[in-house]
């Protein structure tokens, strides 16, 4: 089981002066109105949008997302990751566009056992801060993130 949402709020990611902000992944209203994300929060949400969206899903945008839930019940094998490596990076290319520094997209998969790692590491384009996400999918992973 994988756990999409964020902490309430991250102290990494103040909203910068000029920074317009976005609506929080998930969607969550409190009594001050919509949560809202700053710069880092919005790319993270994207990554986790293209990790666990499936393919067709959206209906305009068929080729869009990984799909990595269903990929935990695949053979566990280094070809699989591979080429979910590749089609993870062309994915998060197109969505991290102009967020993201693309020469600076990494994606690492990893497996073992029932349990899928992807960790994605990148330079936010417009402020040069480097950030690192590692997301554990499967049986044995306990839904981490970070």
């Amino acid at each position: 089981m994988s756990a999409f949402s964020d902490p309430p709020s991250d102290p990494r990611d103040p909203r910068a002066p000029g920074d317009p902000g976005a609506l929080g992944f998930p969607f969550r209203v409190g009594t001050d109105g919509p949560a809202a994300a700053g710069r880092l929060g919005r790319v993270r949400h994207r990554i986790l949008s293209v990790l666990f969206t499936n393919p067709g899903e959206r209906a305009f945008r068929p080729e869009f997302g990984a799909g990595v839930e269903a990929l935990v019940f695949e053979p566990n094998a280094s070809a699989l990751r591979e080429v979910t490596r590749k089609r993870l990076t062309a994915s998060l290319r197109s969505a991290l566009e102009g967020e993201v520094d693309p020469r600076t997209l990494e994606v690492t998969v990893e497996g073992e056992a029932e349990t899928l790692t992807v960790t994605v590491r990148y330079v936010l384009a417009a402020v040069g801060r480097e950030e690192r996400h590692v997301f554990a999918v499967g049986g044995g992973a306990g839904g981490g993130h970070g």
